[in-house]
C-alpha cells in the first residue's frame, strides 16, 4: 500500500485505460494552467474523462479541463494529462500523484512536467519558458511527501535518490531544439508551494534567497513520485507573470490563463520539437 493506494487498485485503473486504446505510450506529458490547448496537437486521440477511472480525482480549477487524451504527437506515442491535479484542491499527495503510478504500469518510460509558474527571477520576462534544472518541494519538506507511508518495491526503493531529479540528457536536448527554433529558454530552480494564496512579497524575498528562480503549487510531487518509479523526467515552466518581490503588482489566476496563451504555442513548438528530436 502506497498511502491510500493499493497495486490492485492501481492496476485497475490501468486496465481501464488499456480497455480504450491499441497503443503503449512511452511517454506521458503533464500540462499546467493554460497550456490544456496542447493536448488539441494529438492525432488519432482518445479522450478518457477522469470521471470515468476508477477513484481517479477530478480537476477542479479553471484551465484544467480533465481529461486524458492517448494518440501520437510529432511521431511518438503519447500519454497527455489535460488538467493536473492541486494539494490545494482537497487532495492528499498520494492522490495528487496517483497518475503516475498509473503512467508507470502503463510502461511510460518518460515523463515531461509544464506548469504555469511566477518568476521570481527578476530577468526572467513573462511569456517565456523555463527549463527547470532542479526543484525545491518544500511540500515534501514541510511532511507532505507522497512517498509517506509503507513503500512498495515494485515501484522503487525506500530511500529514492533525487540528486538528478530531472534528466540532464532531456534537458541537453530541449536546450538544442530551443536554440534551433530560436525560442527564448530561461533556466532555474521551481520552488513547488502548497497554495492556493499567492506568496507574500516576505516569502517572496525568503524564496529568492534560498536559490528559487521560479514559483508554482505543482510539480514537484509527481516528479518525487516518477523518481521512486525510475522514469526520466523533464520539466518546463512556463513564466506567466513577474512576481513582486515589493509588494507593488497583484498576482491573479486570471493572468496566468491569459498569459499562458502567449505561452501555449511556443511551449506547444518546443514540446513538439523536443519530441521529435527523442
Amino acid at each position: 500500500m502506497i498511502g491510500t493506494h493499493t497495486l490492485k487498485k492501481i492496476d485497475k485503473i490501468v486496465d481501464e485505460i488499456r480497455l480504450s486504446i491499441s497503443i503503449q505510450p512511452k511517454i506521458a506529458m503533464i500540462l499546467g494552467s493554460g497550456l490544456g490547448p496542447l493536448s488539441d496537437a494529438v492525432s488519432n486521440p482518445v479522450v478518457i474523462p477522469y470521471q470515468d477511472l476508477s477513484e481517479w480525482p477530478i480537476s477542479t480549477v479553471e484551465g484544467h479541463a480533465g481529461n486524458l487524451v492517448i494518440g501520437q504527437l510529432e511521431g511518438q506515442d503519447v500519454l497527455v494529462m489535460n488538467g493536473r491535479l492541486h494539494f490545494y484542491e482537497g487532495y492528499s499527495p498520494q492522490q495528487i500523484t496517483l497518475p503516475i503510478r498509473v503512467f508507470q504500469r502503463l510502461g511510460v518510460k518518460i515523463l515531461i512536467v509544464t506548469n504555469a509558474a511566477g518568476g521570481i527571477n527578476q530577468s526572467f520576462d513573462p511569456g517565456n519558458p523555463m527549463l527547470i534544472t532542479d526543484h525545491i518541494n518544500f511540500l515534501g519538506m514541510a511532511g507532505g511527501n507522497p512517498l509517506q507511508g509503507p513503500n512498495l518495491n515494485e515501484f522503487g526503493p525506500r530511500f529514492p535518490d533525487m540528486s538528478q531529479a530531472y534528466d540532464r540528457e532531456l534537458g541537453q536536448v530541449t536546450r538544442e531544439v530551443a536554440k534551433e527554433l530560436a525560442i527564448t529558454l530561461y533556466e532555474g530552480v521551481y520552488v513547488s508551494l502548497a497554495g492556493p494564496t499567492f506568496e507574500t512579497p516576505a516569502e517572496l524575498r525568503f524564496l529568492k534567497i534560498i536559490g528559487a528562480d521560479a514559483v508554482g503549487m505543482s510539480t514537484a510531487p509527481e516528479v518525487t513520485v516518477a523518481r521512486h518509479s525510475g522514469l526520466r523526467v523533464l520539466g518546463i515552466s512556463g513564466i506567466t507573470n513577474k512576481c513582486s518581490l515589493d509588494g507593488e503588482a497583484i498576482a491573479s489566476h486570471e493572468e496566468v490563463i491569459e498569459t499562458g496563451q502567449i505561452l501555449t504555442p511556443k511551449m506547444m513548438k518546443l514540446l513538439k520539437g523536443i519530441l521529435n528530436s527523442l
